[in-house]
């Protein structure tokens, strides 16, 4: 073989070695991404559960209230 045919096939093995590498490192790289979404839309969802559980305490919170102020405005006339 030649030195021309020689360095053609090292050079063409060194590239396809490095595109199977980054095709690998690629996909790990996306997966982990993934999950990432996906944690974060868990996390997401458990805050606005809390938010909305906060929020129905305070309208019950006030419903109590404004009961009790209706008892205590029929009490007066």
């Amino acid at each position: 073989m030649s030195l021309t045919s020689k360095v053609a096939l090292g050079g063409s093995i060194v590239f396809a070695c490095g595109m199977i590498y980054y095709v690998h490192y690629k996909q790990y790289s996306d997966r982990q991404q993934l999950h990432q979404g996906v944690i974060r839309d868990i996390e997401r969802r458990q805050r606005r559960k809390t938010e909305n559980l906060l929020n129905l305490q305070k309208q019950i919170d006030l419903a109590k209230e404004l009961r009790m102020q209706e008892l205590n405005s029929d009490d007066v006339t």
